[in-house]
């Protein structure tokens, strides 16, 4: 199973990441850092009841389609994807950081925060204490947690860590069972994630977020993610109560960035000025 795999090389990959020093260095770089955005914040801001606030992804690469672009493999160019983001409306960006499968880089959250300003995510398969700081060194407002790779006490553990570092968390669920566990061990848990995409075949279902979105109670920030690639899956979200979506692929691949955008939140184009 792709999860699976991804998990274990993450394991592998953070045991060379355990001296002292590289951590002393990460706490060093936060103490120097500014505050963080409020990512949960933003999104409440920005969504209207009609129109979910956007998560846009920058992403070079995905295990099951390898480069999203074939451009990709002479330049990628992460600060001005991000631009376009922010230009055409996105609340706030996503950022691949995982390097053996998904081609990202710890340097291109800092990159986009440092340049873009938006409320950002490290999106990453958190496994160990030392990310949650890699990610406050590098930028990051918010964390991914996610429910199937992780055991209860983690998910508890890693919540208050982040806490503690003053980032925001986006728990990450695709079963009943996966969220029965975030209501009841992460109470206070602000945004809920709900992935269309089954981590363990990367398939992608849209009816996942229309059956759990009904059983998260209505003080919390719904954001479904994966599988969004028409202004109709954006309307479904809408009607299923979703406030947040986070969209990288459809995004990424587009032949325009701003006019997908516009098609996803139904906006009106842009009158030329005479």
């Amino acid at each position: 199973m792709i999860l699976d795999r991804i998990l274990e090389h993450k394991k592998a990959e953070i045991r060379h990441k355990s001296s002292r020093g590289y951590l002393a260095e990460l706490k060093t770089k936060i103490r120097d850092a500014g505050p963080t955005l409020g990512f949960a914040v933003t999104l409440d801001a920005r969504r209207t009841p009609t129109r979910p606030a956007l998560i846009a992804e920058v992403k070079k690469a995905s295990p099951s389609l390898g480069l999203l672009r074939p451009e990709f493999e002479q330049r990628f160019e992460p600060v001005g994807i991000a631009e376009a983001y922010r230009e055409h409306g996105a609340s706030a960006v996503s950022v691949l950081t995982d390097k053996d499968f998904f081609q990202g880089q710890l340097d291109y959250l800092a990159d986009v925060k440092g340049r873009v300003g938006l409320p950002a995510l490290n999106k990453e398969f958190m496994v160990a204490d030392v990310q949650f700081y890699e990610a406050r060194a590098y930028g990051a407002d918010a964390v991914l947690l996610i429910v199937a790779g992780l055991e209860k006490r983690q998910l508890i553990d890693f919540a208050a860590l982040a806490k503690e570092l003053t980032l925001d968390v986006l728990v990450e669920t695709h079963h009943e069972r996966e969220l029965d566990i975030v209501l009841e061990w992460l109470p206070d848990v602000r945004m809920i994630g709900i992935n269309n995409r089954d981590l363990k075949t990367f398939s992608t279902d849209l009816g996942v977020t229309l059956r759990l979105a009904k059983r998260i109670p209505s003080d919390k920030l719904i954001v479904s993610e994966s599988g969004i690639h028409k202004r109709e899956d954006v309307v479904r979200l809408v009607e299923a109560g979703v406030h947040a979506m986070l969209i990288g692929e459809s995004l990424i691949r587009a032949q325009d960035i701003g006019v997908k955008i516009r098609e996803l939140l139904g906006d009106e184009p842009k009158e030329e000025a005479r």
